[in-house]
């Protein structure tokens, strides 16, 4: 019988985080102070985030080790495993070979508890008592509302109201573990109350959370903010994703000439994607990187390199990216954690570099990828995750049809446990694709000359 799950022994598992700057021939440009429009001095953030994370964010390192604390708590679902997608394969009746890696086992259901474990773990050694953040799906509030909990940490989670109404398991994953979680825009914060006034009726977006939650953390000596996807040290953290899929792809014998991530900021694309790049940044090895983002926000596919803000009351750095605007309103897919109007800035170099592809899915093709998957290989995805699936179910037809028995390595970044709604909605045909016209992008857009 062929070997379909392969498992590293915790010996194996990396000791250290791999930061892919170090390797990177055209360093991302420096965020800039919106004041000054001058490169930000590593001070200025430290009225939100620990020394550590400070440190991280501006590393030019190769690796960074692991703390024995993070480490021990990673044991409590890493290593993750790798799967050879057979039933996937066998449906497509492709030559291409299929593999994912399975960060669904986590306790949260996703790749998030990555980041959310180390940023809580850095903040308690700072002897910050409280943390805010944003969440768009709910997969990061509830990595951090457990990350938090084993640390002992208060926390306070800004939501995106039309995932917070979409998704009401989600906020009482995130109650369990003691976190208080409103739903954004809100009434809480003079920018939550603002954004009401000047959107009626919005549904709410990653970028209004961030900025209710920046505010809250700004505002108190005691609290500080975490973010759980674009900056460079969520990058980092996630990048143990990766290292272990690399060993073990070595363990079946395989390379992969194809490597996709689901896109909203970068986290699990970058944590995928980043350590096999690497190989083609220092030794020029042949790999594909592809993220696959939605088409109803689709920073990469349409949208401009630019300097914007990361949250859209403008409470960030200016930070160089693929954007589609900070005011950009998203559609109400089903798939909130890829919600978010801009690139992280690492992607968004290796893109302009031409080392990163991207594609844009239609939410009714992701849904149709996600049943197909879970009808061969008995995982039900997210929303998110199935943007990943769908793109590699594209590369498999084009090895079909091609008859190159190519690799194909996709981050399958959480289950859909919590988001059968979706599903249901989508098995009724009350789900519809949402297009973005020109119009609407370059209007958005256009605002960004008058930053800088």
């Amino acid at each position: 019988m062929p070997k379909r799950i392969y498992h590293l022994d915790d010996n194996d598992a990396p000791r250290a985080w791999y930061n892919i700057v170090a390797d990177m021939k055209n360093k991302p440009l420096p965020p800039l102070n919106p004041a000054t429009k001058q490169p930000m001095n590593p001070d200025d953030l430290s009225a939100i985030f620990p020394k550590a994370l400070i440190e991280q964010e501006i590393s030019q390192e190769r690796w960074i080790e692991i703390p024995d604390e993070v480490f021990d708590l990673y044991k409590i679902y890493r290593p993750a495993p790798l799967h050879r997608a057979y039933g996937l394969e066998r449906a497509l009746q492709t030559p291409a070979k299929i593999f994912f890696k399975n960060e669904s086992v986590s306790p949260v259901g996703s790749h998030k508890l990555n980041s959310a474990l180390p940023q809580a773990y850095y903040n308690k050694a700072a002897g910050i008592k409280k943390l805010t953040t944003e969440t768009g799906a709910g997969q990061w509030g509830t990595a951090l509302a457990l990350a938090c909990s084993h640390f002992g940490l208060d926390l306070t989670i800004f939501m995106v109201k039309v995932s917070y109404e979409q998704k009401p398991y989600r906020k009482s994953m995130m109650n369990t573990w003691g976190a208080k979680v409103i739903p954004s825009p809100s009434m809480t914060t003079e920018c939550g109350r603002n954004l009401n006034k000047l959107y009626p009726n919005t549904s709410g977006s990653l970028g209004m959370a961030i900025s209710e939650a920046i505010e809250i953390a700004a505002q108190n000596s005691d609290t500080n903010y975490s973010l759980g996807s674009v900056l460079n040290h969520v990058i980092i953290h996630q990048s143990i994703i990766g290292l272990e899929a690399e060993k073990q792809m070595q363990m079946a014998g395989e390379t992969p000439d194809i490597v996709i991530g689901c896109f909203g900021g970068g986290s699990n694309f970058s944590g995928i994607a980043f350590p096999f790049l690497r190989h083609k940044l220092t030794s020029g090895t042949d790999i594909r990187v592809i993220a696959a983002e939605p088409a109803s926000c689709p920073k990469l596919t349409r949208g401009v390199f630019q300097y914007d803000f990361g949250d859209t009351e403008g409470f960030t750095p200016l930070l160089p990216m693929f954007t589609l605007g900070h005011d950009f309103q998203p559609a109400d897919i089903h798939a909130g954690g890829l919600r978010y109007h801009g690139a992280g800035t690492i992607v968004s170099q290796l893109r302009k570099d031409d080392l990163v592809e991207a594609v844009s899915i239609p939410q009714l093709e992701t849904f149709e990828a996600g049943i197909l998957f879970a009808n061969n290989e008995g995982i039900i995805p997210a929303p998110e995750s199935a943007h990943a699936i769908a793109a590699a179910i594209r590369e498999a037809k084009k090895c079909k049809e091609s008859g190159e028995a190519k690799t194909i390595l996709f981050n399958l970044s959480g289950h859909g446990l919590i988001d059968m709604a979706a599903y249901d909605r989508y098995l009724s045909g009350e789900l519809t694709n949402y297009e973005v016209s020109n119009e609407n992008i370059q209007e958005s857009v256009s605002k960004l000359d008058k930053i800088v």
